[in-house]
Parts: structure tokens; C-alpha cells; sequence
């Protein structure tokens, strides 16, 4: 059972409406619920992966927690929720994407939640983020974040500074 304060790192993503307000109206609902991050990407610009939609906005932030990976996700998924996410195909466009990354150095696997995400070691715009908060990090699995980072990927902007609005 998880006590104590650990370190998870959530995923932003927005590809509707106002991206960067999306992205930021997610960071002021997780700081009202407790969950202020300790350190924030830069917002970087991909290509959609999924059908024909826009282009997403991404970044990553860390935050201090004493929720269980459980709760986080619920108040992740409540965030998502106060912000209008509406939840219809696959890989689809929406206005707001939390994913729970990592929590601390904790593998989970239950009904609905996987940690760390099952799609991160993929997803350059998880890893460009994530690594420009934690460039030494190591996953659960005791290999290095870096090690699954392309070179010079495809498709992906650094655009600046995640203001907090």
C-alpha cells in the first residue's frame, strides 16, 4: 500500500478549441484538487496519431501526491470531465487528455489502470516532455527514459514555456 508523498508525472494533451487554454484551465483544476506540480514542460506541438483531426498540444508536469495511483487517476479523470472531455472513439480529438504516467517507481496492473501508461515508451511527444522535466529518469523497470526517445522526431514542435495562465 503507497503512503507518504511520491512523485507521479501526468501527461497534458489538447487538440480542440483553445489547446493552450485547455492545457492550462487543467493545470488550475489539478492545483485546485491538492495535485500542484513541482515542475512543467515546455508545450510541444504533434501530429494527431488516430484518425484526420488537428494537431495536439502536449506536455508533461510532476506532482507531489499522497493520493494512491487509484485516487489519482479518479481526480484525473474528474479533471478531464470539468473540462468537457467527451469521450467517443479511440485516439480521437479532445479537448483535454490526462494520462497518468508514472507513479514513483510503482508497477500497476488493475481493471482500468496501468502504470506506468502502456504507450509512453512510444509516444515521442510523452517522452520529449517528460525527459525535458526528469532527463535522468528511470522507469519502474529500472531502464532509462532516454533509452526509448527516437532522435530528431517526426512531427514534433517545442514551442515555449507551459505558462500557468
Amino acid at each position: 500500500m503507497t503512503t507518504g508523498v511520491t512523485t507521479a508525472y501526468i501527461g497534458l494533451g489538447s487538440n480542440l478549441g483553445d489547446r493552450l487554454g485547455n492545457l492550462q484551465a487543467a493545470l488550475k483544476a489539478l492545483s485546485a484538487r491538492g495535485l500542484e506540480p513541482a515542475a512543467r514542460s515546455s508545450v510541444y506541438e504533434s501530429d494527431a496519431l488516430g484518425p484526420p483531426q488537428p494537431d495536439y498540444l502536449n506536455a508533461v508536469v510532476s506532482v507531489p501526491t499522497s493520493l494512491t495511483p487509484r485516487e489519482l487517476l479518479e481526480a484525473l479523470l474528474a479533471v478531464e470531465a470539468e473540462l468537457g472531455r467527451h469521450r467517443g472513439q479511440r485516439w480521437g480529438p479532445r479537448e483535454i487528455d490526462l494520462d497518468l504516467l508514472l507513479y514513483g517507481d510503482e508497477m500497476v496492473e488493475e481493471d482500468g489502470l496501468t502504470v506506468p501508461h502502456p504507450e509512453m515508451t512510444k509516444r515521442s511527444f510523452v517522452l520529449l516532455p517528460l525527459l525535458e522535466i526528469a532527463p535522468d529518469l528511470d522507469l519502474p523497470s529500472g531502464e532509462p527514459a532516454t533509452a526509448f526517445l527516437e532522435r530528431d522526431p517526426p512531427g514534433i514542435r517545442k514551442l515555449g514555456p507551459l505558462p500557468l495562465g
